[in-house]
């Protein structure tokens, strides 16, 4: 055998291995967008609000990586890649939230994160995302000081703050001409608290300027036991009660002033209250008026998406879709549209950081509760319709309904861009659309 000869079969040799090596490699693995989703998974918080939020997620994410979802969102997975959830429970405090979210950039490495429902918990970790220089979505929390205290670049909120549900409470009052002569406030002792009893105070005051302050009360977040309060309350009752108590302590207020007769000597209002209706039935009183923080749930809009957002989960889950899973998707889809838009504008490359705040900046999108429109905070927050109603026990259904319903379009209950919510609510909602 000549030289020539032995080259040619070495190479025949080398060609058949290379094919069998080919053919017997595993496929490339599908490219992922890794998103960490943070919400309570235990605690206080869990039941109501918390884990209906994941839940709400991992219908979509199902959905999405499916291609099931309706047009716009119809694009299988996120721009092609398959979209990966990393799961965090918020319960733990500020600091503990602090190093998740390091933990989820450094060592998750996750290309976003969607999180926080506690203000005190979005408070802290906006300025690390932000220092860190990567994309955070706050698919929630309400205080209005996110955006009203600093800019950011890598930072968002996809939903409206707490201003909006305070100043609907006060419009709708105005609307259905209750006489409001004195108040009566608990809210809880944090941000998220002392937050809303300023919007509300500052709504009052210019809505009814004669109305009197009474009781200020304010219990720790997670305190569970109201029966100091509830003594005050009915010591001095007041024409109304406001409070924007949530979660497990809002439940237990409730059942634990609604027969000491609470709700029968003052009109109750909730700034946040649909979401714990699902979970006491009949033991919520009728006739308590209360937003979702937005248009949701059974305050939601007769729209094609809504319609097949709200069969999804309640057929997953037995139960109605309220406020947390609402908020949940809005953030997802408004994600979604965001990377695709990005990944596009990338040539069909997964977008970095900086690209993908870039794509969300300003943006704006169809979800089920209404349009979704980044206009305030530079491009970075948030602002949508809502709504507020009674609740009304329907025992056909065996469920709370809400009646006497108000809708509220984004330009009258959220401040315009460049103003803070107390400068325009001082000034008597200065460029209101109602």
């Amino acid at each position: 055998m000549n030289h020539k000869t032995v080259i040619m079969k070495l190479s025949s040799v080398a060609a058949t291995m290379g094919l069998l090596c080919a053919a017997s490699a595993p496929a490339q693995a599908e490219e992922t967008f890794r998103v960490g989703i943070i919400s309570f998974l235990s605690g206080q918080a869990a039941d109501s609000f918390g884990i209906p939020a994941v839940n709400g997620a991992k219908i979509l994410v199902d959905a999405f990586n499916n291609g099931q979802a309706p047009a716009p969102y119809d694009k299988k997975g996120f721009g092609g890649m398959k979209f990966e959830a990393v799961y965090v429970d918020e319960a733990g405090g500020a600091t503990k939230q602090v190093q998740e979210l390091r933990n989820l950039y450094d060592r998750e490495k996750v290309d976003a994160v969607v999180g926080y429902v506690g203000s005190g918990d979005c408070l802290a970790a906006a300025p690390v995302a932000e220092e860190m220089k990567k994309f955070l979505i706050l698919y929630d929390c309400g205080t209005p000081r996110i955006f009203e205290e600093k800019d950011y670049n890598y930072v968002f909120r996809t939903a409206a703050h707490a201003t909006m549900d305070n100043v609907s409470l006060g419009r709708y009052l105005k609307a259905k001409n209750f006489k409001v002569d004195t108040i009566n406030y608990i809210n809880q002792d944090y941000a998220w608290g002392h937050d809303s009893l300023k919007d509300f105070q500052l709504t009052a005051a210019q809505l009814f300027p004669e109305a009197k302050t009474q009781q200020d009360l304010r219990p720790k977040f997670g305190a569970g036991q109201y029966g100091t309060e509830i003594s005050s309350l009915l010591s001095k009752p007041a024409t109304i009660t406001h409070s924007s108590l949530w979660g497990g302590d809002l439940q237990s207020f409730i059942l634990q002033s609604a027969p000491r007769g609470v709700m029968r000597r003052s009109q109750v209002i909730l700034s946040a209250g649909d979401h714990v209706l699902p979970g006491l039935g009949q033991k919520m009183p009728d006739d308590v008026i209360l937003g979702a923080r937005g248009a949701y749930g059974l305050m939601s809009p007769d729209t094609p998406l809504n319609r097949w957002w709200f069969k999804l989960y309640e057929d997953k889950y037995n139960t109605i879709p309220v406020q947390a899973p609402y908020r949940m998707v809005q953030a997802l889809l408004g994600l979604k549209l965001a990377v695709e838009k990005a990944t596009a504008a990338n040539g069909g490359k997964k977008p970095n950081h900086e690209q993908l705040a870039a794509a969300m900046k300003n943006s704006s999108w169809e979800s089920p509760a209404g349009m979704i429109r980044m206009t305030n905070g530079k491009g970075h927050q948030a602002i949508q319709d809502t709504a507020i109603g009674k609740t009304k026990y329907n025992p056909a259904k065996k469920r709370v309904d809400i009646v006497d319903i108000i809708r509220f379009p984004a330009e009258c209950v959220n401040p315009p861009a460049n103003i803070s919510s107390e400068e325009w609510i001082k000034s008597g909602f200065k460029g209101a659309k109602c």
